[in-house]
């Protein structure tokens, strides 16, 4: 099931108004394109979740010993500079990037894109609109570095800065974090099945 789209044609909440939606609608997990439609995204299934918590967890024990940024995992939404809201499954930005936000700007939706995105298809979602996110979402906004790991095909979409896309069709070899993570590598194999 795609993200079901809500769109009224006479207001746009603006970011405050959007925040404050959220947060009234706490039960619902809510995203904003750039061109202001609100999509109330699907919760995903145990598999799903299973996998996307081995992500969270390796990326966070690579940054415990590095110290080098945040990690924030499906939770968390960022204002991205085409005014989108958007999460991705897990995230790393720079410590210096994150120091540079105001107090309140940690609290609510950060307003940046994460240096590096991992988005874990699930059941819910599509290749096409997966695909669309990343490219239209996290790069076009500034994003380094980002996987699209779809693990139905055991295939992964490495999206660079410079727009280059790489296509692995086998999870035999790990993922590197290149210089936007250094020394960071992901076993595919470890995702559970």
């Amino acid at each position: 099931m795609d993200a079901l789209e809500l769109r009224y044609s006479r207001f746009r909440l603006n970011d405050e108004e959007f925040y404050d939606f959220c947060q009234q609608n706490s039960n619902l997990k809510l995203e904003r394109d750039a061109n202001g439609t609100i999509l109330i995204m699907p919760n995903t299934g145990g598999e799903t979740g299973d996998r996307n918590s081995e992500l969270n967890f390796q990326l966070r024990l690579w940054n415990k010993q590095h110290k080098i940024g945040k990690v924030f995992d499906s939770s968390t939404a960022f204002k991205l500079p085409s005014t989108a809201v958007r999460s991705p499954d897990a995230s790393f930005v720079t410590q210096e990037r994150w120091d540079a936000l105001l107090p309140d700007q940690r609290k609510k939706f950060p307003p940046l894109c994460p240096d590096f995105v991992i988005e874990l298809l699930s059941e819910s979602d599509t290749l096409t609109g997966a695909k669309e996110k990343m490219q239209n979402d996290w790069m076009a906004n500034g994003c380094r570095l980002g996987w699209l790991i779809d693990p139905f095909n055991e295939t992964t979409y490495i999206y660079r800065a410079d727009g280059s896309i790489q296509i692995n069709r086998s999870f035999d070899q790990p993922l590197s974090g290149e210089d936007v993570l250094p020394d960071f590598k992901f076993d595919l194999t470890e995702l559970p099945n």
